[in-house]
């Protein structure tokens, strides 16, 4: 399953739907907001997606991996809206039959994630200030469609 959602990402959940009676390994990445971003004491994260654009690319990861490793499930999620340190924001769940591809097909999912899908993230910081980053490796001019009115319902840079 691969889905955006502004809804707590609920991982044990998530963690149980890939288990699989011939997979001796499950893995799951939880990605959580951190209270300090390099030098900044972060007090918030706020996520904003196109979604149709994210969900095809996280559809994308999802054939990758399954080409790559003996994956016998795999579950993406990825929160938008604002988040608190502490929150959830992204999860990757992946059943294998050995640990060593559960980890492998995991990583790989995780990281193609950060490198192509069309997520954006503001940095809300203590001091008041507030950063766009875009994902990277990716134009913002080609993340959001010709005439689309942008991101999770609100235009973006």
């Amino acid at each position: 399953m691969i889905r955006l959602t502004h809804d707590p990402i609920d991982f044990a959940r998530l963690t149980e739907a890939v288990r699989r009676p011939g997979c001796g390994a499950v893995v799951t990445f939880l990605g959580t907001v951190r209270d300090v971003t390099g030098e900044q004491v972060t007090i918030a994260l706020d996520y904003e997606a196109f979604a149709p654009l994210a969900e095809s690319k996280m559809r994308q990861i999802e054939a990758e991996v399954r080409q790559r490793w003996p994956v016998g499930e795999i579950e993406m999620v990825h929160r938008l809206g604002r988040l608190e340190v502490g929150e959830v924001s992204v999860a990757v769940a992946v059943s294998c039959p050995h640990r060593s591809q559960a980890f492998d097909a995991c990583r790989y999912a995780i990281d193609r994630l950060k490198e192509i899908v069309p997520i954006w993230k503001r940095e809300n910081w203590a001091d008041g200030r507030t950063e766009w980053v875009h994902p990277q490796g990716c134009e913002a001019s080609t993340m959001i469609p010709a005439g689309g009115d942008a991101v999770s319902d609100k235009p973006r840079p």
